[in-house]
């Protein structure tokens, strides 16, 4: 089957990646206290698909829909700049040389991105890198689109690396899946664990030295746990609804990063203090969202801690001095309707999660939304701990 499917050029195949959300831990991570993160029922899209036989197109395309930009090679220019392209004996995930990264800037270069678009660069260089070294010299068409807004935090460049990996992988023999089956299918554990390693080596590209969280949550789907490096895997027994509200206001997670230490030189024993009680937060939010959960009543008592989870870590992030004006503008919002928030990421701007309980009425989520719409702020309703990436089979019009 899949054999076939790899030989046939009338097909397409398109996979989806979601973003995650830090639930809780963010900064205090970084300070040795446990993290939260789950997937996000917002995905990323990347649909493949090759020109015919008979046609003499031997080009490689990259089509990001959302922004309505198209970018081209010919095969035979990206064999200049990259002549070891598709030379790999086994597919082991190997990092972009400085070489090669050289060659690729100037492929990407040559595409003449607008001005206003320049932050796409590191994300062309990653679909460069991950497509010739996994497919090869081979000319194909490659369009991407998503709901996950840019840069702000919800790991959009993640759910990209990893969708993208994922149809490219699904051309060689380390997948194998039924191309006759129809629908969104999921992917073997030992596909998944070569996935999240080869979308680690884009996420490289575009962020320098990233963590590994984004790109493992967006694999694997569910939620994570990770302290100090160590990441554990976990399945929520509670289906969480959240709204996400993107202030729309860009933030520098170094300069952040950077504000949090100087504080914690500065008054050291009473930070230690406050990523304690992150820690804390954190290992209890783990424990409620894991533990069964057979009637309403308990997954109305299980929301109630939650808020109160979500409220006491809001306010540590606040003492580690990384809100903002219009993360401030949320809460008062969301807390109007007795709802509890905190800001998510980085913090500086970015995004602000709600827990929307079950038991909300709508009426009230229209209100909220309409509201914070009128701020200029967008907002998604959504999921969390669902599946991470999947792959679609079907024949290209």
């Amino acid at each position: 089957m899949h054999e076939m499917f790899r030989e046939t050029q009338d097909m397409e195949i398109k996979t989806r990646a979601p973003g995650k959300i830090i639930l809780s831990g963010e900064h205090a991570v970084v300070h040795g206290s446990t993290a939260v993160a789950a997937s996000l029922d917002l995905f990323t899209y990347v649909s493949l698909s090759f020109p015919p036989h008979s046609d003499n197109d031997n080009t490689l395309k990259l089509q990001l829909k959302d922004m309505s930009l198209e970018f081209s090679w010919p095969i035979s220019r990206i064999k200049e700049a990259l002549p070891k392209s598709g030379s790999l004996t086994s597919l082991a995930p190997v990092s972009c040389s400085v070489e090669s990264s050289k060659s690729i800037a100037a492929l990407v270069e040559e595409q003449n991105i607008p001005e206003a678009k320049v932050g796409l660069a590191s994300g062309v260089s990653a679909f460069l890198w991950l497509y010739t070294s996994i497919r090869g010299l081979k000319p194909a068409t490659v369009v991407v689109t998503s709901e996950l807004p840019l840069g702000s935090g919800l790991g959009s460049s993640a759910a990209f690396c990893v969708a993208l990996t994922a149809a490219l992988l699904a051309f060689t023999d380390s997948v194998s899946l039924d191309v006759s089956l129809r629908g969104w299918l999921s992917f073997g554990e030992k596909e998944l664990e070569l996935i999240n390693k080869w979308a680690f080596e884009g996420e490289k590209i575009i962020h320098g030295k990233p963590s590994g969280i984004d790109n493992t949550v967006s694999t694997y789907g569910h939620m994570i746990s990770f302290k100090s490096g160590k990441l554990t895997h976990m399945k929520s027994t509670v289906p969480l609804k959240m709204l996400i509200t993107n202030t729309k206001v860009g933030r520098n997670t170094k300069a952040l990063v950077t504000g949090v230490s100087e504080r914690t030189l500065k008054h050291p024993d009473a930070m230690a203090f406050v990523f304690s009680a992150v820690d804390s937060i954190s290992k209890e939010l783990t424990t409620i969202i894991q533990s069964p959960a057979p009637d309403n009543l308990s997954v109305t008592e299980k929301e109630e801690k939650i808020e109160h989870l979500i409220d006491m870590n809001q306010g540590l992030l606040q003492c580690m001095g990384v809100c903002h004006a219009t993360i401030e503008t949320v809460l008062r919002t969301t807390v109007k309707y007795k709802l509890a928030s905190k800001l998510t990421g980085a913090g500086g701007g970015g995004c602000v999660l709600t827990l929307l309980p079950t038991l909300l009425s709508r009426i009230i989520i229209d209100k909220v939304i309409s509201e914070l719409e009128s701020s200029k702020f967008q907002c998604f309703l959504t999921g969390i701990g669902g599946k991470g990436v999947e792959i679609c089979f079907g024949v290209s019009s």
